[in-house]
């Protein structure tokens, strides 16, 4: 097929600005930035996406595509209306993609990178994935598939095609690319690891008994718990950490958020009614460094076997306002290697209530230590910025173009 004109970007997502998730955010940026290098076509799922566009010249072209979005407990229609975006998204790449653009998806929701790449294949475009969740390993990981399961087995029968047929696959973890590379004919040239980055402004923020989300334990070591608990979360972990704690008259939890995770722990604090935890509505954006600043030393309380499919995402932030943290998770994962090589906090293994409060309790008994760590969190976080990230991504696409080009 000839190409007609100069290589342009399709990005197709079902999340994008003026959506508020991390994931539009995120996916807003990385558009803005590579539309500095070629023309950016962005194929969206989210409603209004498309006059937002039309008042800024330099955005990118915005084409939003019909897309229904049930309640996330509705389950089965979820599944109909994910099937049914990617059906509107590989017609809408095949009608417009040339031999010589890129098409790039993400893995949210999860049928779109194989409609997507698939229309770009038919088309003789070039393909890009950015991976932010990874299936069936999530499913594993959250116990809702086993790995000898028909669904499971599906996803890896697919999987071996779609990662095959990608010219370029992004990845936020260096925990992700020894899950990609189990599938045949996958090599590692063809990964790139490009790190998500902070939101917030950085810099340390010393601890203030005015802050008023810390006002209440203006005398105690504040434990953070914050943002969306999904199925890779272990939150029962966090609150029966606080439970062997409750006798520490200095240590208080303060937790908050949203998820299928606060649920079960608002059912917890409900039959037990510890003292030394208050649970807080979801705090809006507006009100999210102060917040975030409240706290001592943040937690991250992940399954077991979920290095290389869950977003490290909620880290950058913490790191951002200058904030050790505690990790549960494997020592290999993205988040864990991060946290090692920085210094900034402290690694326990996941699911275990009992070595968590015990780092609890330790960062606590050494505020000394639990600051020096906050004040190299913030300066790690100068790693993790958005020129940086989006610089990658210009990098890598311009090479693509270039050496299908020659």
């Amino acid at each position: 097929m000839k190409a007609v004109g100069p290589p342009r970007l399709i990005l197709a997502s079902e999340f994008y600005p003026p959506d508020e998730s991390t994931t539009a955010t995120y996916l807003g940026a990385i558009a803005h930035s590579i539309a500095l290098d070629m023309k950016v076509v962005v194929l969206s799922g989210t409603p209004g996406s498309a006059r937002q566009a039309e008042d800024d010249p330099k955005a990118p072209d915005v084409i939003e595509i019909l897309n229904r979005r049930p309640p996330k407990h509705a389950l089965g229609r979820r599944l109909i209306a994910n099937m049914a975006l990617a059906m509107r998204m590989f017609w809408a790449v095949y009608r417009r993609a040339r031999s010589n653009d890129v098409v790039m998806s993400v893995t949210s929701p999860f049928t779109l990178p194989y409609a997507i790449t698939l229309a770009a294949r038919l088309r003789q475009a070039n393909t890009a994935l950015l991976i932010y969740d990874l299936y069936p390993e999530a499913l594993e990981a959250a116990g809702l598939a086993r790995r000898t399961s028909l669904v499971a087995r599906t996803f890896r029968v697919a999987n071996a095609w779609l990662f095959r047929s990608l010219d370029v696959i992004f990845v936020i973890g260096r925990d992700v690319p020894p899950l990609l590379l189990r599938y045949p004919r996958v090599n590692a040239e063809k990964i790139h690891f490009v790190p998500n980055w902070t939101l917030l402004p950085i810099g340390f923020r010393e601890p203030d008994d005015e802050n008023r989300f810390r006002k209440a334990h203006s005398s105690q070591f504040i434990v953070g718990l914050c943002g969306n608990l999904g199925f890779t979360h272990a939150p029962r972990t966090v609150f029966e950490a606080a439970r062997l704690l409750r006798n520490e008259q200095n240590i208080h939890f303060v937790l908050s958020g949203w998820g299928i995770g606060w649920s079960e722990l608002r059912s917890l604090q409900e039959s037990e009614k510890l003292e030394n935890v208050t649970l807080l509505d979801p705090v809006p954006e507006d009100q999210l460094v102060d917040f975030l600043a409240a706290a001592d030393v943040w937690l991250i309380p992940y399954r077991h076997k979920v290095a290389g499919v869950s977003i490290p995402s909620r880290l950058y932030n913490f790191l951002a306002v200058g904030r050790a943290v505690i990790v549960a998770t494997e020592p290999h994962s993205e988040v864990a290697l991060a946290v090692t090589e920085e210094g900034i906090g402290w690694i326990v293994p996941p699911e275990d209530p009992l070595q968590l409060a015990q780092a609890v309790r330790n960062a606590a008994a050494d505020r000394a230590t639990t600051h020096e760590r906050s004040h190299r969190a913030a300066t790690a976080a100068l790693k993790y910025t958005e020129e940086a990230s989006t610089g990658a991504y210009r990098k890598i696409l311009r090479s693509l173009c270039s050496r299908h080009a020659q």
